[in-house]
């Protein structure tokens, strides 16, 4: 439990230092790239590592190998030409606070005043293969006082940049920017999430996990995001938006739930030891009238938030 909450606002984060966050394979995986490219970032550029480096794929996937190549050389050559111009900024917000889990939801205490922010959480509806249990993300959340994470980064300067390229015909440009900034908002949120367990929030002061190590979740928490698997119902965008202001960082929501910039992402850290990430997957009729009565919406208009199925 903190004894306060505790909020930063971040400004400008070195893009340098989020560019090594960066999961590649995700990259290509937009590309339509498909597969594993191991040590393409270490490539010096010469001819004899190039054909060293396309010795450990079968013959049938070299080409697709030099494709990811070629595509890798473009990606790091804009970045570098928007670190040098210094059009793109990566902005982000955290806040630290009091929590409890109570209600099927996580009950959150934002700042002192003793005002709170309940939210509802939806359950899976089959056991779990990792716990044997039907998970939801409050049941890592103490049912008395706990502390808890609300976090939010955006990417700000991309649209502009890819409405350049737009107007002068290059769409190739436009969609590589679009597709980096992606990439540059999750590796922000990798950043900030390390930055958050080892200093802001400090459970964990003494990790020292690689870049592989972090992509394979070997740390202490997570950071379920909304929209994603355990956190499908958009509309938790505007309850969180209530707790952080996202204006801070210029990110404003449609009606709908959007985030705009559309690189952005805000979610939860949960510092508990045995959460884990899970998908909420398919849920029920009878569920999601239940949560909806939880989230006080219509089952109609809650459906349209939501990103699982619903049968």
């Amino acid at each position: 439990m903190s004894d306060t909450a505790f909020s930063m606002v971040l400004r400008n984060i070195d893009l340098a230092e989020v560019v090594k966050f960066i999961n590649w394979t995700y990259f290509f995986s937009a590309w339509r790239i498909h597969g594993i490219y191991p040590g393409i970032e270490n490539l010096c550029g010469c001819e004899a590592c190039l054909q060293k480096w396309l010795l450990q794929f079968q013959p049938e996937m070299r080409e697709k190998a030099l494709e990811a190549r070629r595509l890798y050389s473009e990606a790091t050559e804009a970045l570098r030409k928007m670190s040098a111009d210094n059009t793109l900024q990566i902005d982000a917000i955290v806040l630290i606070c009091d929590a409890k889990a109570e209600n099927e939801g996580i009950t959150i205490y934002p700042d002192n005043s003793g005002k709170t922010v309940h939210l509802p959480m939806l359950r899976q509806q089959h056991p779990n293969e990792k716990s044997g249990f039907c998970i939801s993300l409050s049941d890592f959340i103490s049912e008395k006082r706990d502390s808890i994470g609300i976090f939010a980064v955006s990417v700000h300067g991309a649209e502009r940049i890819a409405e350049k390229h737009i107007k002068t015909g290059d769409d190739f440009n436009a969609l590589l920017v679009k597709s980096l900034a992606d990439r540059l908002a999750e590796a922000a949120s990798e950043w900030l999430h390390r930055e958050t367990r080892k200093k802001i929030w400090g459970y964990a002061p003494d990790e020292n996990l690689s870049i592989e190590e972090l992509r394979q979740c070997k740390y202490q928490g997570i950071r379920p995001a909304v929209g994603y698997p355990s956190i499908p119902d958009q509309s938790i965008l505007f309850e969180l938006d209530k707790i952080l202001d996202l204006r801070q960082i210029g990110i404003t929501l449609t009606e709908n739930g959007a985030m705009s910039p559309a690189s952005s992402i805000c979610g939860l850290y949960i510092s508990h030891p045995k959460s884990f990430y899970f998908m909420v997957g398919e849920i029920g009729e009878d569920q999601l009238n239940d949560y909806a009565k939880r989230r006080n919406m219509q089952p109609d208009k809650l459906r349209k938030f939501l990103s699982c199925r619903c049968s």
